[in-house]
């Protein structure tokens, strides 16, 4: 946690206020279309998978979170990755002077696709969109998997335990809670694999960078500085997934709590 505030303190000195947010128009235009297809997905391949286990084998009922969860992220990863990709080129980006304007989210990703000025395009720049696709899986799909299989039980136990009909008020203060405990486990548990993907797609070497794997980057990072590097920055991302759970379930919940209120009237 340490190393997060002094990394916060440099950048602020080094850059000025404006560097605390670098990225934030990438992190809008990621977090939108991946809300709008993970969630909704998630509830229904739940929703199918409770009705056929509850009836043909309950004792898998349980894993029905896991598995929704990890088809629900990996559906959504892959749909918008060439956004996350820019989001992470541009949060990393560094201008030689003070001043040099941030490049956008379409500018960066042409830049992927043609680094040199004047190149043409084809297939294989294109698999550049999807660099480093292999762990941002390797990361989501557990993140998802353990995130959902704590938020659900969590949740529907202090829904039980406060023993009235759902009202907006306990539906924020259920899934905020159990939201805020379960991202925070999930980003603490996959910090490694957070960490290997975002080296891989800052990496600047193109043929390095298709030729990197998951396994390659971690031994990597190992070899550079052990467990301290593993977890490199672990603060900072259990700070922001707790709260982004909580914040993210609680409001697609109250949503559907007033949709489907609405719809009864």
């Amino acid at each position: 946690m340490c190393s997060s505030r002094l990394s916060v303190r440099n950048d602020f000195m080094q850059e000025g206020f404006s560097r605390l947010w670098r990225g934030t128009y990438a992190s809008l235009a990621l977090a939108v279309p991946t809300v709008g297809i993970y969630m909704p997905c998630y509830d229904y391949f739940r929703n199918v998978m409770e009705d056929f286990t509850v009836e043909k084998s309950p004792s898998l009922t349980p894993y029905v979170p896991l598995v929704a969860g990890t088809m629900a992220r990996s559906l959504a990863c892959i749909s918008i990755y060439p956004v996350e990709l820019a989001r992470t080129r541009m949060q990393a980006f560094k201008g030689t002077q003070r001043g040099v304007k941030l490049p956008g989210v379409w500018k960066t990703l042409v830049d992927a696709v043609n680094p040199v000025k004047g190149s043409s395009s084809n297939g294989q720049n294109y698999r550049m969109l999807w660099t480093g696709l292999g762990a941002q899986l390797a990361r989501d799909v557990p993140f998802s998997a353990i995130c959902w299989s704590i938020l659900e039980p969590t949740r529907r136990n202090i829904l039980s335990f406060m023993g009235e009909e759902p009202r907006a008020g306990s539906i924020i203060g259920a899934n905020f809670t159990a939201g805020f405990v379960a991202g925070a486990v999930a980003a603490a548990a996959t910090c490694p694999l957070d960490v290997a993907k975002t080296r891989r797609q800052i990496e600047k070497d193109r043929d390095r960078a298709m030729k990197m794997t998951t396994r390659q980057t971690l031994a990597e990072i190992w070899r550079d500085g052990g467990m301290r590097g593993m977890f490199s920055g672990a603060g900072a991302r259990v700070g922001r997934a707790g709260p982004s759970v909580a914040i993210v379930v609680s409001f697609y919940e109250v949503v559907k709590y007033g949709l489907h209120h609405f719809h009864q009237q």
